[in-house]
């Protein structure tokens, strides 16, 4: 049975093994997936020893994903672009790290029929998720592209790395006043403090959408938001959380699994407050752990 698993601290709250248990039970895979609490001062060293302990792959959260991009043998091009990783690959000696998100993102737009090409469509934020999904997005040829955030560099600095790929406008928050947008994506995690960063009125179009890649109650006040601006639709992270982690299942096993069910299933389960993992016939129950380093000489 093969070992996968998610890194990250906090971990306690990942959705990822219930995911992946979906997964394989669908796709009759064979394998096992945890959640691992993996402090930062410790990732290179944890890295190191669950490729000895024969992880097959691992997926990776907040507040790694920069961090292990390099620490990697290799990256693709995707996560070279983003500058940074949320899926390992073994290899020998080490891990060759890859980029899901901006696949996930996508692939959620596509099942919820949100359309990309000729719209004015703005992102708030410039972290790491933003470097993530702004190529994917430019590929599908936008109206325009703003990215906002309350540090104006940050948006400058993205227009001129992602500028091969098509043109990034550089907002701040209050800059834009008076800006009309037809899909507002919000990549900040101010909802996770329960917060909305400080915007003008009248950003959303008649008719626009609003999507979030948060999810739960970190999506509430984006929700809150959308719902004052008289969003068309306002939609959560949920189907990009299982979309990228199908593209890693893929990645992983050679197989895509079906997303709907699983989103489907995931919705109740934030819906209704439980958090338990689902456990998989023939399949080790997925599990959160703390994996302990053996001692260091």
């Amino acid at each position: 049975m093969e070992r996968y698993a998610v890194i990250g601290q906090p971990i306690g709250h990942s959705r990822s093994p219930a995911i992946h248990a979906r997964f394989a039970r669908q796709t009759g895979q064979d394998l096992s997936y945890e959640a691992l609490e993996v402090p930062g001062a410790e990732l290179q060293a944890r890295l190191a020893w669950l490729h000895q302990q024969g992880f097959s792959g691992l997926n990776v959260t907040l507040p790694h994903k920069q961090a292990v991009a390099g620490l990697c043998l290799s990256v693709s091009a995707r996560a070279q672009q983003a500058g940074a990783v949320n899926t390992l690959l073994r290899a020998d000696g080490g891990w060759i790290g890859d980029n899901t998100d901006g696949e996930g993102l996508m692939a959620d737009l596509v099942r919820l029929g949100i359309g990309i090409q000729d719209r004015r469509v703005l992102v708030l934020g410039a972290g790491g998720a933003v470097r993530g999904i702004l190529a994917p997005l430019l590929a599908l040829r936008p109206a325009c592209l703003a990215v906002s955030n309350r540090n104006p560099w940050k948006p400058e600095a993205l227009a001129e790395a992602f500028k091969l790929h098509g043109p990034v406008l550089p907002r701040t928050h209050l800059a834009l006043k008076g800006e009309v947008y037809d899909l507002v994506i919000n990549a900040t995690s101010a909802g996770h403090s329960g917060a909305m960063p400080r915007l003008p009125g009248g950003l959303l179009a008649a008719g626009g959408d609003a999507y979030d890649l948060s999810y739960g109650p970190a999506h509430a006040p984006f929700a809150a938001w959308a719902a004052l601006q008289a969003a068309s639709r306002v939609e959560d992270g949920l189907g990009m959380l299982v979309e990228q982690a199908a593209a890693a299942f893929e990645l992983w096993r050679g197989v895509r699994p079906q997303t709907t069910a699983v989103v489907a299933a995931l919705r109740r389960q934030v819906q209704t407050g439980t958090d338990a993992d689902e456990v998989v016939p023939g399949h080790q129950a997925p599990r959160r752990s703390h994996v302990e380093l053996p001692p260091q000489d």
